[in-house]
């Protein structure tokens, strides 16, 4: 397989956020307001409260997206571990468990103690990338999303 190499947020990025994560939404479930305002505006509601966006790219084709975002200080957690999507056509490489570990290595460079995942137990790959990452099941918070049925937490090392 070629290389694949991940890189931070750029403008130039902006679509594929969205494409990569409406893909797997829309194949899955249905596309919910809060996907609408996360998707359109990652610079105010990813980047600009102290997030990041990796994306996974092989040569210059991004195939594969993540976001770290800063939760607030109502939620019991430092970051959490949001809109991962691969393509498709790049599924199975190990693209998302290398986007994954990226963002649990940003997350301690941040200085982050907690990452959590609200997803749902209908993405059977991503239960085992979670897991695969070292991310435990918990009881969850009221997400915005009502695809959510199942919650993850990882402790970070300061180390």
């Amino acid at each position: 397989m070629r290389q694949v190499r991940i890189e931070k947020y750029k403008p130039a990025f902006k679509p594929f956020f969205k494409s990569l994560n409406q893909r797997w939404i829309e194949a899955y479930f249905k596309m919910e307001e809060a996907d609408h305002i996360a998707l359109n505006d990652p610079e105010g509601k990813v980047l600009s409260k102290g997030g990041e966006i990796l994306f996974a790219l092989v040569d210059e084709t991004v195939v594969g997206v993540c976001a770290l975002v800063k939760l607030d200080a109502s939620i019991p957690y430092d970051f959490e571990l949001s809109k991962m999507g691969v393509d498709p056509a790049y599924q199975g490489l190990g693209i998302g468990y290398k986007l994954g570990q990226a963002i649990v290595d940003l997350a301690t460079e941040l200085g982050g103690k907690t990452l959590y995942i609200e997803s749902n137990t209908i993405l059977t790959p991503a239960m085992h990338l979670y897991e695969k990452l070292g991310f435990k099941e918990i009881e969850g918070k009221d997400s915005p999303y009502a695809r959510c049925n199942i919650y993850f937490l990882k402790h970070l090392s300061s180390d």
